[in-house]
């Protein structure tokens, strides 16, 4: 580094800028006092910016001082350590210090007293280390901004923009009246304040180190400059004014340069620390000591005594303030943090955390009550106060009419809520809080609208896998459908060549896997007809029936080429795959005709099939009972399983007795029942034709010709059966409502009673 001591260097100006009382004489007469050990110690999660640390101890479990209690949860995080020794007796919802007033997750130490460490582990020689060991160990040491909004430091240190960091500010400012922790801290701590600025330039190599300083206070100047010794950072004085002490107004006041409008220091090559930072800095890395102290400045007319203490984080304030003597009844307000930037307690039961670096306890002459607001006259007073040159007044017009794009449009957060304006302000308006919640709201509005477009690119996102998943489909189907159409096409080419009977024999057993589905689908979609008519499950079903149709048609064709090209009875075919095969072909057509007779309600189309089925069995039976003959003595079954003409007639008979009568109690068509007493004829010549060859005597034939149904009686049946079937259906549903199920048993009651009434007639 190139800098020299001069502590008469040239400082720059910021615009605007106020000088309220300072008041900071209350408080910084006396040295840093220790604040007495508190019996309970209250540790919240989140005392920082970012993510609140996750608690890594039970209840009931004791604790050494220095002891890790919760770990940093992701990047922007830090750790949380137990102030003192002692057990840990709550984890959950603590008083907490903010405005709202609203309890925070905490962890609850009661101490023991003994104040007993854990093993620590210094490193007075850290410059052997790497910048990732030094990282790590300023990150688990829990070390945030002590001077402000508590960033963690880790992370502020990488978080550097593309060029190097040339220049390193360390703010001993303390600009804000009342607050006297920084001044203290820098007159009794100089030289472990220039041990932490030792270590960050150990961690980033600067070009340069600038320490500025205000010049109201002389004792801690003078501290700093004994200690700077031979090193070569450059000591800044500059006059006081407020809010001087604002990360980017110091670096403008020390070097002239102007952070951009939404940009960070480092993206100007320049990082920014607290004093009091590079204390805890260097009693992290030196020391091997984690954050959990701090100095925090007592102060207000409302206290008897006030100082600076160096408390344990978790202090309940109000021991800290009955330390420091104050008088309840004198208590108007209690701020923590200074009167222009801090914010009123809600308790005095919360805690004090690494943020905490004054409480202020005024009476009410010290912070009388606001004026209340009168309309803005555009005065003017608050654009020259304000110190990043806004138009304060523009501001508050916005946002009472919730213009976001305009406050956006006017640099609304380039506002460092110093407070300067509503200071200046004649009307006494509170331009800050104003501010404040127009921030609030955009930050809710942009949160909301990301979360969304998060949505909308979620549900594209699974529109587009949607789309590929149905393309994916839809290619696996056509490629389905080619691959059927080159095998179909084989079949075929293979069906014309008489050298390839096996090949036949697929496409046969093929087609009889699909006039079988085509007919259970049929048989299927007719139920669903029967228990509830519509236009819609009629069309199916015809549809259904022509191509269950065509499938058979289909059947009986190659079926019928497979019987002309079977060798004639008289051929001598000793061929075992060939009596094997009339083996299958006749187990294959037996099993078709029993599903066809196991059907309830056969249609005409069934019944013409079925007979069908029955002939093509017929010379199935007879091809292998002819193989059968052909084959050696050896091989013939020792009895004939085949059944005797005359059996078989008697079978057939009792067969179509047997679809007639469920065709007749199903109240099946007339031409159905017609094509069904046709086949019975047919059946009885049949039988009678058998008898007389048998030899055996003609059994007396009786018969009873019933009356056909009615056209009253049918349609009366129809609705019963219609009725039943709506009652079963509304029965079945848990949500059918009583009353209509009541009609529902109303209606089958009456088709019961109309039914029974016409029958008897």
């Amino acid at each position: 580094m190139t800098a020299l001591i001069d502590h008469a260097q040239q400082v720059w100006d910021i615009p605007g800028g106020i000088h309220p009382a300072e008041h900071k004489e209350l408080s910084n007469q006396l040295p840093i006092q220790p604040a007495p050990l508190p019996a309970r110690l209250i540790m919240p999660l989140s005392q920082h910016l970012g993510a609140p640390a996750e608690p890594c101890v039970s209840v009931g479990e004791r604790v050494l001082k220095g002891q890790l209690l919760a770990t940093a949860n992701g990047l922007v995080s830090v750790p949380v350590h137990a102030p003192t020794s002692g057990t840990i007796s709550a984890i959950g919802p603590q008083p907490f210090p903010h405005v709202s007033g609203l309890p925070a997750p905490a962890i609850v130490l009661d101490s023991d007293g003994l104040e007993q460490w854990i093993t620590l582990q210094p490193c007075p020689d850290y410059r052997h280390l790497e910048a990732t060991e030094l990282l790590e160990k300023i990150r688990q040491a829990g070390i945030s901004g002590l001077g402000g909004a508590g960033f963690p430091t880790a992370v502020k240190l990488t978080a550097r923009a593309q060029q190097k960091i040339h220049t390193l500010i360390i703010n001993g400012t303390e600009c804000e009246p009342y607050i006297t922790a920084d001044d203290l801290l820098m007159r009794e701590k100089a030289e472990a304040l220039i041990s932490g600025i030792d270590i960050l330039v150990q961690l980033i190599h600067p070009d340069a180190v600038l320490i500025g300083i205000e010049d109201n206070k002389p004792e801690a100047i003078a501290a700093v400059r004994a200690a700077l010794s031979e090193r070569s950072y450059s000591l800044k004085v500059f006059p006081t004014k407020y809010p001087s002490g604002g990360e980017k107004q110091l670096i403008q006041i020390l070097t002239g340069h102007e952070v951009p409008s939404g940009g960070l220091p480092a993206d100007i090559g320049m990082l920014c620390q607290n004093v009091g930072t590079c204390v805890a800095i260097h009693d992290a890395v030196v020391l091997g000591r984690p954050l959990i102290s701090r100095i925090t400045t007592l102060t207000g007319t409302a206290l008897a005594r006030p100082m600076n203490v160096e408390a344990l984080l978790g202090t309940p304030v109000s021991e800290l303030l009955e330390f420091a003597g104050l008088d309840r009844k004198q208590l108007s307000r209690l701020l923590m943090g200074g009167p222009m930037m801090g914010f009123t307690l809600p308790s005095l039961d919360v805690p004090l955390i690494k943020t905490s670096n004054c409480l202020l306890a005024a009476s009410r002459t010290e912070l009388p009550a606001p004026a209340p607001a009168l309309p803005c006259i555009r005065c003017g007073d608050c654009a020259e106060a304000c110190p990043v040159s806004l138009l304060p007044q523009q501001l508050h017009f916005f946002a009472l009419g919730q213009q976001h794009e305009q406050l956006k449009a006017h640099h609304l957060f380039d506002c460092i809520e110093c407070g300067a304006c509503a200071y200046v302000c004649p009307s006494s308006i509170p331009l800050v809080q104003y501010y404040r919640a127009a921030k609030s709201e955009i930050r809710e509005l942009e949160h909301k609208h990301l979360k969304a477009e998060q949505s909308r690119q979620r549900f594209e996102q699974r529109q587009e896998r949607l789309r590929r998943e149905d393309e994916r489909k839809e290619a696996e189907r056509q490629a389905r459908a080619e691959k059927s159409a080159r095998a179909k096409a084989a079949q075929a080419e293979v069906g014309n060549n008489p050298a390839a009977p096996s090949n036949n024999a697929d496409r046969l057993k093929r087609l009889k896997i699909e006039a079988s589905m085509t007919q259970v689908a049929l048989k299927k979609a007719e139920k669903q007809l029967a228990i509830h008519a519509s236009s819609e499950l009629q069309s199916q079903v015809d549809e259904l029936r022509i191509a269950a149709e065509a499938a058979q048609q289909a059947l009986n064709a190659e079926q019928g080429k497979a019987a002309t090209a079977a060798p004639p009875a008289s051929t001598p075919v000793t061929d075992d795959s060939a009596l094997k095969k009339a083996k299958i072909d006749a187990a294959m057509l037996r099993a078709q005709l029993r599903k066809l007779e196991k059907l309830e309600t056969p249609s005409a189309e069934q019944a013409a099939e079925r007979q069908q089925l029955a002939a093509q069995l017929e010379a199935a039976e007879q091809r292998l009972a002819s193989l059968q003959s052909q084959a050696p003595a050896a091989e013939k079954p020792a009895e004939s399983s085949e059944l005797s003409p005359l059996k078989r007639a008697k079978i057939e008979l009792a067969m179509r007795r047997a679809e007639l009568k469920k065709a007749e109690k199903a109240l099946s068509d007339d031409s159905v029942l017609a094509a069904l007493r046709n086949a019975l004829t047919e059946a009885e010549h049949a039988l009678h034709a058998a008898e007389n060859a048998s030899g055996k005597p003609a059994p007396e034939l009786v018969r009873t010709d019933k009356q056909p149904v009615d056209e009253a009686t049918r349609a009366l049946k129809t609705e019963l059966a219609f009725a039943r079937a709506d009652l079963r259906k509304l029965e079945r549903d848990e949500s059918s409502d009583a009353a209509v199920l009541a009609a529902a048993r109303q209606r089958l009651a009456q088709a019961e009673q109309q039914l029974e009434a016409h029958i008897g007639n």
